[in-house]
């Protein structure tokens, strides 16, 4: 046996924290494991304890410290995204380093990116690393979008700014330097979330997509998959954060029907951009996320799934201690190239 096999040893018994499944437990990457304990002796409150304003200080405070080093760019410019209520939200543009003999007159495919955080916490700033690994690995741009959070904007109003903003972007893509015709959607938890709606959205109104980039996004909110039950307590994302965090969002329970906040709910997804999933095995929406996978290719929609064993939810973000973070970087900004870049 390996040291990267995630199953039981048996001359060294796990040490399983109080609450969590144990089989669960021992499906983790060693490191993951060692990650989690390390977290777990770390005494603060859980983040549904907190007001919402200090749950996205808390967070952002956390969100760098596992970051990898952020790639180099040939520019960074902050946005003005206008939205349908006559006010604005911000936006971040990552514009790659051109190849050797690459066209600097030749317009950008771009994917707009939507940041996670149960539609409580996170930010552009908070993902910027993120977004600046994908531009510098696909050589896209990326347009990274600020929508606002709730309690303060309950549903649908992050729905809203995320499609506003490719709606803003397509009118003002030339002027940025970007092709409007090559545009992808993306994002992480909530943030795949919104881009999956997005492009249920795009399909409706014939605009077009070339992709969908989500990792692990959240598609319904009641804990009725197995993954919801087998990883709902120590595996960082719990149950109790999930119910809280759509809590914050909706105005009352009929909004979990809606397709917006649900996206494979959606009557018809025909039309809809082609998907790559990447998922991390031992997450509570693992099974949820599949739910949006199972749907369009029961549709006949192209989907590519990733599944990067052993790892958790945001793991995307912790480069520097969970390596596999690196490969679904790599296997992301290969989906973009393939999908912006090759005709």
């Amino acid at each position: 046996m390996s040291s990267s096999d995630s199953s039981f040893s048996l001359s060294a018994p796990l040490s399983v924290p109080a609450g969590v499944d144990p089989v669960a437990w021992g499906e983790l990457r060693p490191h993951v494991r060692t990650l989690l304990e390390r977290i777990g002796r770390r005494t603060r409150p859980p983040m549904e304890s907190l007001p919402a304003d200090l749950a996205r200080e808390a967070y952002a405070l956390g969100s760098e410290v596992l970051e990898i080093r952020p790639p180099e760019l040939a520019r960074v410019e902050e946005l003005r995204i206008p939205t349908r209520d006559a006010r604005s939200i911000p936006g971040r543009l990552y514009i790659p380093l051109r190849g050797t003999g690459q066209d600097a007159t030749v317009p950008l495919p771009v994917l707009v990116f939507y940041h996670g955080g149960g539609f409580v916490v996170g930010s552009v700033a908070t993902h910027d690393t993120l977004c600046r690994a994908l531009c510098a690995g696909s050589g896209c741009a990326v347009v990274s979008v600020d929508y606002r959070l709730a309690p303060d904007h309950k549903f649908p109003v992050a729905f809203q700014d995320a499609w506003d903003a490719i709606f803003w972007l397509r009118q003002k893509a030339a002027a940025l330097g970007l092709d409007a015709q090559r545009m992808a959607v993306g994002g992480d938890s909530a943030g795949g979330t919104l881009a999956a709606g997005c492009a249920v959205q795009a399909a409706q109104e014939g605009v077009p997509l070339r992709l969908q980039l989500l990792f692990y996004p959240g598609m319904q909110a009641a804990p009725l998959t197995p993954s919801r039950h087998k990883y709902a307590q120590g595996f960082l994302l719990t149950e109790p954060q999930i119910a809280w965090m759509f809590e914050q969002w909706v105005n009352s329970p009929a909004d979990y029907e809606d397709w917006r906040f649900a996206p494979f709910l959606a009557p018809r997804v025909d039309g809809v951009a082609p998907l790559w999933l990447g998922l991390a095995e031992c997450d509570p929406i693992y099974d949820d996320a599949m739910l949006w996978a199972d749907r369009l290719r029961s549709e006949g929609v192209p989907v590519t799934l990733e599944v990067y064993h052993g790892v958790i939810h945001e793991f995307i973000k912790m480069g520097r201690a969970i390596p596999e973070a690196l490969q679904a970087h790599a296997d992301a900004a290969a989906a973009l190239r393939r999908a912006l870049w090759e005709e």
